[in-house]
């Protein structure tokens, strides 16, 4: 395991991904990338890691959805799962703590912020 921690970051949108995937890395994170929710929880099953970063709105599963199987299953239910998302009522985020997120960062994001967020919520952890 990275020592900073393992990141998985999952988002529908290839060039998100690739962006958040490089400003965590660059901050010596592990990142695990995936483009569904689906991908997202075949590779948690594999490899769980410290903390997610989840897309809201994605084909097929969306990120409440992949939020809510994690908080419904007891060796994934304590991985810190942050919100990245262009959605930024206040309906959807309440819908995202509802689901278990414990943060929500809206797109477009800043890549300070992030990682901010991502290492309070790894110290948290």
């Amino acid at each position: 395991m990275n020592e900073a921690g393992t990141i998985l970051v999952v988002d529908d949108d290839a060039t998100i991904l690739h962006v958040l995937v490089a400003i965590l890395e660059c901050e010596g994170f592990a990142v695990m990338p995936a483009l569904s929710g689906k991908i997202a929880l075949s590779a948690i099953d594999i490899s769980p890691p410290d903390l997610i970063l989840l897309d809201i709105l994605m084909p097929g599963l969306d990120g409440f959805e992949v939020c809510r199987r994690l908080k419904a299953n007891e060796a994934t239910m304590g991985i810190p799962v942050i919100f990245v998302s262009g959605k930024d009522d206040v309906e959807d985020k309440c819908a995202a703590f509802d689901a278990g997120g414990v943060d929500y960062v809206t797109k477009p994001f800043n890549g300070q912020e992030v990682i901010a967020r991502v290492r309070t919520h790894l110290q948290l952890a």
